[in-house]
């Protein structure tokens, strides 16, 4: 049996062809012969890592995510300020524009960035009791 390597079948797929004599010469029935039959392996693509952690980054810096708080008829708006401050390490002048923003618009974006940081920031914003969200930035 002889290995030809070819390059047919799906993107990335590992393809071998093989050639063997067709199951009726081989088991000497009386019916002309038809040659032979090609037998086709094929494996799974495999994705590498690069690859994936190349797309992954791309995407990251495409459109970074976003951390949007929403006005609440809770919480002061002197302590939406500290917060702003004690969470992001904003100057009283920053927190009070953003607080003001929140207010007056309804919401207001405070911070930006990876996916996962956003996760995190909604949470801490949650624990001091705002109400935060995360969405792709537009």
């Amino acid at each position: 049996m002889d290995a030809v390597r070819v390059a047919a079948g799906p993107v990335g797929a590992n393809v071998t062809a093989t050639s063997a004599p067709a199951p009726e010469a081989a088991a000497g029935a009386a019916t002309p012969h038809l040659g032979s039959v090609a037998v086709v392996k094929l494996s799974a693509p495999q994705a590498t890592p690069e690859a994936v952690e190349y797309t992954e980054i791309l995407e990251a810096e495409d459109r970074p995510w976003v951390t949007v708080v929403w006005d609440d008829p809770v919480n002061l708006m002197h302590y939406v300020t500290y917060i702003f401050q004690k969470l992001f390490g904003y100057s009283k002048a920053k927190a009070t524009e953003l607080m003001l923003k929140v207010h007056n618009e309804g919401k207001a974006v405070v911070s930006s960035g990876s996916r996962d940081k956003m996760e995190h920031d909604v949470q801490r914003l949650h624990a001091a009791g705002l109400w935060a969200t995360m969405q792709r930035d537009d």
